[in-house]
């Protein structure tokens, strides 16, 4: 393995980091603000994505439930990709389009903001959990990459649109992680405070 192709990836990371910078902060700020007033409201925060996206999800609402890096009560979070008997329920008996759609219907409540993450913008079943959201009047938060894909055409007003200025999904994953990070730190700075 070339020592150079992996320092290559480290560069490759670093500059989408940094050209994020100036164009993600100021969405990231307000989707800590979104979600700090819902879970302030005593409101919850729902979160879906597939494959690495819903690994992203898990870890989001774990972070929550658990801690991020300061302890504190648990904040109520679910990521709609971990009951495979509900995700195969609903697959089987309607479609996997509609795993997520139909659990924002169930679990949603108005107040409650949508988590809602796919690098290239086009995942149909989070798209379908989109719409789900406006009707269940949520606002939804969407993690995404690839110059937003279909999600720009879904995403209301209201929404907060965080698109990751790159098309290679190991990057896009890379910053998303990244403002995960950022979310979960600053929803605990509003909680408990700068440290």
């Amino acid at each position: 393995m070339s020592v150079e192709r992996i320092q290559q990836h480290f560069r490759d990371s670093a500059a989408v980091k940094l050209e994020a910078l100036e164009t993600l902060s100021m969405p990231i700020a307000a989707a800590i603000d979104t979600m700090f007033a819902a879970l302030a409201n005593g409101n919850r925060i729902l979160a879906c994505g597939n494959g690495g996206s819903a690994a992203d999800a898990q870890h989001f609402a774990a972070e929550l439930i658990g801690r991020f890096e300061r302890e504190r009560p648990g904040l109520p979070a679910i990521a709609l990709s971990t009951d495979t008997s509900v995700l195969t329920a609903i697959a089987n008996d309607y479609s996997f389009e509609q795993i997520y759609s139909k659990q924002v219907w169930a679990l949603g409540q108005p107040g409650d903001v949508l988590l809602a993450i796919t690098t290239s913008g086009n995942s149909a079943n989070v798209l379908a959990a989109i719409e789900a959201a406006h009707e269940r009047e949520m606002i939804v938060v969407a993690l995404t990459g690839k110059g937003g894909g279909r999600a720009q055409e879904v995403l209301s007003d209201t929404d907060i649109h965080v698109c990751v200025p790159s098309e290679r999904t190991a990057r896009i994953q890379e910053v998303h992680l990244l403002t995960i990070h950022c979310l979960c730190d600053g929803i605990d700075a509003m909680l408990l405070g700068e440290d």
